[in-house]
């Protein structure tokens, strides 16, 4: 590469973020991949049997379908299409009722009890009505909010704790599994302030733009922004591990789409031991324990309703997930996990062979788990789609060090690029203003160890190399 041009070290959606910005810049970037394609937790692949395309990672989409970043991008142009199912998602219970978050609040709040209809309303149309102001806010580093009563509006929710914010509004099981479930992204207990923000912004992105899934598979996500940045004269390596830094050439400005242990390694001597012992401070969450099957048909759910998500939620009512959530925490594996369940070829039938289904679902375990938690989550499918393991032809397992050995960013199988909680929503990855920035100043951090966090969106490795750019003037 060219002397004062751009290195990226990774593919995941915010590094190939991150090079596009800096390459629509005019500026030489090159992209350095250790794996032999790029993606990052953005890939597919035939994971079971010939035929059945699964999604390595991530699988539904609602943040990288709104992202401000992706929607600037002629990322059709390459091949990307969105699918968006009739239902976001599908929280069943054993009484053969069901919470549907769909697109049309109206719609959402029949799927509840009577008496949380209004204040399912309540708490969720204002965030809907207003997201387009807020959401550059919650997206984004803390800082002086633009709209500062809409942001308070959503603080003064998203600071409690999930558990705390539905039993305060909602009186029916419904409701409060419904929320309890989205809330569970966070991979935080649901009683720890702050994981009530994570179901009020996957609930508000279902209302506002539903959650879709890449049509051919995730993989087309960063193939097709790969091939943007190719268009932009941006050059990709794969199959390249990088070192260290002082591989590079003098000058070279350096982004890395890497968690704190990975820039410790790949750039520790360029900085003081101040900023190093911050960086080894930063505190990683739950793992997760994945499970993909090939399947002889749909899944045989006993409620009609979920047939009509793409994403379902299993786990029961709120308590059930609580405790669960808890449990892991705790460092134990529950014997009833929560389940999040992803059923793509029925709304993308070119995932699988003619009358064949792919199955895809993943639960929180404690970080480095290496128990086997394939009944577990079986069981639970089983609970509520009755005669599943019967359809199973085909599987494929991967436990924390499996997960962290396709990606070295998700340690310990945490997927998320670390704990998520309040302090690590603002001190991400260090305190300060600037977190994308380093010591040096031709460094910068650009992976979901830095805000807004975990989630296919590309907004980190975006803020990165906007930072880049103005110091560069």
């Amino acid at each position: 590469m060219p002397e004062n041009g751009v290195f990226v070290v990774g593919s995941g959606p915010n590094g190939l973020a991150a090079a596009i910005v800096m390459a629509q810049a005019g500026l030489p970037v090159t992209i350095g991949e250790a794996a032999q394609s790029v993606g990052g937790g953005t890939r597919s692949a035939e994971l079971t049997l010939p035929g059945f395309v699964h999604d390595v990672c991530a699988a539904i989409h609602p943040l990288a379908a709104f992202s401000p970043f992706f929607n600037s991008l002629p990322l059709a142009d390459h091949g990307l299409k969105w699918i968006y199912p009739p239902a976001a998602l599908a929280h069943p219970l054993d009484d053969g009722t069901v919470a549907v978050l769909e697109r049309e609040i109206f719609q959402t709040v029949d799927s509840l009890d009577f008496p949380d209809r209004r204040p399912y309303m309540e708490l969720m149309m204002p965030l809907r009505e207003h997201w387009q102001e807020i959401s550059p806010q919650v997206l984004a580093p803390l800082t002086f909010p633009a709209h500062p009563l809409l942001m308070a509006r959503f603080g003064i929710h998203g600071l409690r704790s999930a558990v705390g914010l539905a039993r305060s509004t909602f009186q029916g099981p419904l409701a409060r599994a419904l929320f309890a479930g989205m809330a569970a992204h966070s991979f935080l207990p649901l009683d720890k302030p702050g994981s009530a923000a994570f179901g009020l912004v996957l609930g508000t992105l279902g209302h506002v733009n539903g959650w879709p899934m890449a049509a051919g598979g995730t993989g087309k996500i960063s193939q097709a922004l790969a091939g943007h940045f190719l268009s932009l004269g941006g050059e990709i390596v794969t199959g390249r591990r990088t070192g260290t830094v002082d591989e590079l050439p003098a000058d070279t400005t350096v982004f890395l789409d890497v968690s704190p242990r990975q820039v410790l390694q790949l750039a520790r001597q360029r900085f003081d031991s101040d900023y190093r012992k911050q960086l080894e401070k930063y505190r990683f969450g739950p793992g997760i324990f994945k499970v993909d099957w090939a399947l002889n048909g749909p899944i045989p759910w006993r409620a009609e309703e979920c047939r009509r998500a793409a994403t379902l939620h299993l786990g029961g009512t709120m308590e059930e997930i609580a405790a669960a959530e808890k449990e892991v925490h705790l460092g134990r594996h529950p014997e009833k996990p929560f389940v999040l369940v992803a059923q793509q070829s029925l709304f993308d039938p070119d995932r699988a062979p003619v009358g064949k289904q792919v199955g895809w679902a993943y639960c929180h375990v404690p970080n480095g788990s290496r128990v086997d938690m394939t009944e577990r989550i079986e069981n639970q499918i089983e609970r509520f789609a009755p005669g599943f393991k019967d359809l199973i032809i085909g599987r494929r397992t991967r436990d924390t060090a499996a997960m962290q050995a396709y990606n070295e960013n998700f340690v310990g199988g945490d997927i998320n690029g670390g704990m998520q909680n309040l302090r690590q929503m603002v001190v991400r990855p260090v305190a300060g203003p600037h977190p994308y920035a380093t010591p040096d100043k031709n460094i910068f951090i650009c992976s979901a160890s830095t805000p807004p966090g975990g989630g296919v969106h590309g907004l980190c490795g975006y803020l990165a190399a906007k930072l880049a750019l103005e110091r560069m003037k």
